[in-house]
């Protein structure tokens, strides 16, 4: 479960700034670009340079990375059908759980800094938050 106050100051920030739907696709169409252009890299530029068990690692981002692109272009296209508050949450969410999980995985991958572990799991716990909250946002949605 997510920290209350994570969860209050993402709630907030989110009400305090309502994001139109077009930020929201444009975040999911720059990280559609993003997996695609790191996938390529990964196949082509690391896959003699990384371990098998790295490899699984970059590609579990990767995926993550662009499951998640593709969520964000839906919630900026249900925005443009109503603006909601739980969906600009969900939608927060999910980008910044995808940054923490995504970004810490490749970060693992590429270099010898273990400091960002702790990242993983708290981008996991935020991407759980945006999938609840979607379910919510769109159940409330008429």
């Amino acid at each position: 479960m997510l920290p209350p106050a994570i969860v209050l100051a993402v709630f907030v920030v989110g009400r305090a700034h309502m994001p139109g739907s077009r930020v929201w696709l444009c975040c999911g169409a720059l990280g559609g670009f993003l997996a695609v252009a790191l996938g390529a890299f990964g196949a082509h530029a690391l896959r003699s340079v990384l371990s098998v068990s790295q490899m699984a690692t970059f590609s579990t981002a990767n995926d993550y990375l662009m499951s998640h692109s593709l969520v964000l272009l839906l919630v900026g296209v249900c925005l443009r059908h109503g603006a909601s508050q739980f969906l600009v949450l969900a939608a927060t969410l999910f980008l910044t759980g995808t940054t923490f999980f995504c970004g810490s995985l490749y970060i693992l991958c590429l270099s010898s800094l273990r400091g960002v572990v702790w990242l993983t799991p708290l981008g996991g716990l935020l991407l759980l938050g945006g999938w609840a909250t979607l379910a919510w946002g769109l159940f409330r949605q008429r």
